[in-house]
């Protein structure tokens, strides 16, 4: 997969056109936020679980389109992040989608090395159910189920 460079968009993404283009084109061209990311949320390609959601500015998503594996934007340390570098859970990215708007990504992986994906050792980033305490009206959180 590669990426046209015949903009100067970032990236070299091309500017989002029309409604109708953004919304029924064939070129993906995003629309990052004023801090120049997108969402992208990562699910496993074998049984869709939901593993964890990162963001994307455009040069890890030209990156992520150009080696199949993928690569992040960390806000926490402003920096690319190629996911699996140092832990060995890389993500080979199976299929990616955008969505209507093209402003947030989803992509399938296969997660190399022990499978997991999440900084605390589990499989996915979201490992813990929000619910509402009838009593206190508290949220509270607690293990989420399988």
């Amino acid at each position: 997969m590669t990426v046209s460079q015949a903009s100067a968009a970032p990236g070299g993404f091309s500017p989002p056109g029309s409604r109708k283009d953004v919304e029924e084109g064939a070129t993906l061209t995003p629309r990052f936020d004023a801090n120049g990311l997108v969402a992208c949320i990562a699910v496993d390609a074998h049984d869709g679980r939901v593993l964890m959601l990162a963001h994307m500015n455009a040069e890890s998503l030209r990156l992520t389109l150009e080696t199949g594996e993928a690569w992040y934007w960390s806000r926490s340390r402003s920096e690319l992040w190629h996911k699996g570098a140092t832990s060995g859970q890389v993500q080979r990215v199976v299929e990616m989608r955008v969505d209507c708007d093209q402003d947030a990504l989803l992509i399938s992986v296969e997660v190399g090395g022990d499978g997991g994906c999440c900084h605390t050792g589990r499989r996915s980033c979201f490992y813990r159910a929000v619910s509402l305490d009838p009593v206190s009206g508290e949220a509270l959180l607690g293990p989420a189920g399988p």
